[in-house]
């Protein structure tokens, strides 16, 4: 029974775990990265044919949207998550592989114009993006599951998004029972539109998120619906627009929820039946999700609304853009309006088009509603920079740069450490992930020297076993930069791939002998031939 630590390893995307457990292979999360790669993941130990089982913890792209690219490698279990999850990665995992088919189409175009560049492909495609989706099992929050022999989960509501949830697992090996208990990402409490994080009672092991380990949400708290309802007055009365770069899944939703009220208290003076524009289809898509899973998911403040037969998130003047034409159009008109575009860090998708065209306007306003990854253009526009180059033209950037501070579905330090403290006695292993380099390492000691616990955070191929409770391998930091020194890194490359042998070995049991005879004597002479 081993655990081994696969992604967002002292890095805050990518997420993904590898179990080893009763005869399963399983993952927890199969992300993608965004933004700018610090280290090298190690690959799975198993092929991806191999594993059984994914558990998934949310929706997000960095926690989901390598799901599809397990499947076109060959992945055929099953994938456990709570029923708005999987509604979610419905429209989610297409728009991954849509943004993955554009990226390449662009780049092979630049590729044709410089002889001798090869070609590219996208990670996976349309129809992986499809068949995965049959893979998906959904399941309600707060219900053990037993998933195998010697392997059982439930989902608990973590209020980080409408679905996200934290995972308990209990798996079983040679008469003993190990509880794991993956946080996911922990929400902020008071969001809107969602329920506050449920915390957990017991856990021997506990692998936990630290996006925000370093730093604190304001104390008072602030009046987003009055914030915002500033800013559009100032960007308005100067005749600019307000740009809003927002995660088409959750914070788009919750600046809807804010709109309506600022339309509802007429908050807004010399701009009546001002325009909201929603450019992005997949954002329109999960509000439609947002309202199927209201009953489950909403907070108690959006249920009393939805009972009086008022839709939270929609109010007069909003207007949804589905097509590129209906984009387009958006910024030839000339009233001040609010464009809440996806992607969230501005790396991809329609928000770059808005960029281009608002940027270099003094007039406009530029709002940041979520957290913004080193490496992205999101970071760079809120760090300072002067201009930035779009669609090949550099454009001056003249825009209010700003954010609303605290709006973050993400708990903060003490919102992590409270989770940590909610259950009833200390687990006895706590791995920190999910966090950037410096963050992680200060939660880490934090934990250890402030609040007692026994916490570690790894680096990208760390090998730990539950039953013996002991380390098998504490990886090395490798740097992306640094492939050719990584010594260390090929060792581990060496004995996961004596694992996946051995998997293989396991697997072939049944065989016929001729077969079997053949391979054991490939596998001496491999022995022989490195033997010292």
């Amino acid at each position: 029974m081993k655990i081994t630590f696969i992604g967002a390893c002292h890095e805050v995307t990518g997420s993904c775990t590898y179990l080893n457990a009763a005869e399963k292979h399983i993952l927890v999360d199969y992300g993608m990265e965004q933004g700018r790669n610090y280290f090298e993941n190690m690959p799975l130990p198993v092929e991806e044919s191999l594993i059984d089982y994914v558990f998934l913890t949310h929706a997000h792209v960095d926690h989901a949207g390598l799901l599809p690219y397990l499947y076109a490698k060959g992945f055929r279990g099953r994938i456990f998550s709570t029923e708005a999850t999987f509604d979610l990665c419905r429209i989610m995992l297409r728009d991954c592989a849509h943004i993955q088919i554009q990226e390449t189409e662009w780049k092979n175009r630049k590729a044709k114009r410089s002889d001798g560049q090869a070609l590219f492909t996208p990670l996976f495609t349309m129809a992986d993006a499809d068949g995965v989706m049959k893979c998906f099992v959904p399941c309600h929050y707060n219900q053990k599951l037993p998933i195998a022999d010697g392997v059982e989960i439930r989902f608990t509501d973590i209020g980080h998004l409408l679905g996200s949830s934290s995972i308990e697992a209990w798996l079983t090996e040679e008469g003993k029972t190990k509880k794991l208990v993956f946080s996911g990402d922990i929400g902020n409490f008071y969001q809107p539109l969602i329920k506050n994080p449920t915390y957990t009672d017991e856990a021997d092991i506990v692998i936990m998120e630290s996006t925000y380990g370093d730093r604190y949400h304001p104390k008072e708290k602030t009046d987003y619906v009055k914030a915002l309802a500033d800013l559009i007055q100032e960007t308005f009365d100067k005749g600019g627009n307000l740009i809003i770069p927002s995660f088409a899944v959750g914070r788009t939703q919750e600046i809807l929820y804010f709109i309506r009220k600022i339309k509802e208290q007429r908050l807004i003076s010399g701009h009546d039946g001002f325009l909201v524009y929603v450019d992005s289809p997949l954002a329109v898509e999960a509000t439609g999700i947002f309202h199927k899973n209201e009953h489950t998911c909403f907070d108690e403040e959006a249920i009393k609304l939805v009972k009086k037969g008022i839709n939270p998130i929609s109010f007069p003047g909003l207007r949804l853009s589905l097509t590129s034409e209906e984009s387009k159009n958006i910024n030839f008109e000339h009233e001040p309006k609010v464009i809440i575009s996806a992607s969230g860090m501005c790396e991809a998708g329609r928000i770059r088009h808005h960029l281009k065209h608002n940027l270099w306007r003094k007039e406009c306003t530029v709002l940041f509603v979520g957290y913004q990854a080193i490496g992205t253009l999101g970071r760079s526009l809120y760090d300072g920079i002067g201009e930035v180059k779009l669609f090949g033209e550099v454009i001056k950037v003249n825009a209010k740069i700003t954010k609303i501070k605290g709006l973050s579905g993400h708990a903060d330090k003490d919102g992590l450490i409270s989770w940590l403290n909610g259950f009833n006695m200390k687990p006895k292993q706590v791995f920190v992930i999910h966090g950037d380099e410096v963050v992680s390492d200060s939660f880490t000691e934090c934990l250890n020297n402030e609040y007692g616990f026994n916490a570690y955070a790894p680096y990208s191929g760390t090998r730990y076993n539950l039953l013996e409770e002991s380390f098998e391998y504490q990886a090395e930091p490798v740097p992306v930069s640094a492939k050719a020194k990584a010594a260390v890194n090929i060792f581990a490359r060496l004995v996961a791939a004596g694992q996946r042998l051995l998997l293989v070995i396991k697997k072939s049991e049944g065989r016929a002998n001729k077969d079997l005879a053949k391979f054991a004597d490939q596998v001496n002479s491999l022995c022989d031939r490195w033997q010292v």
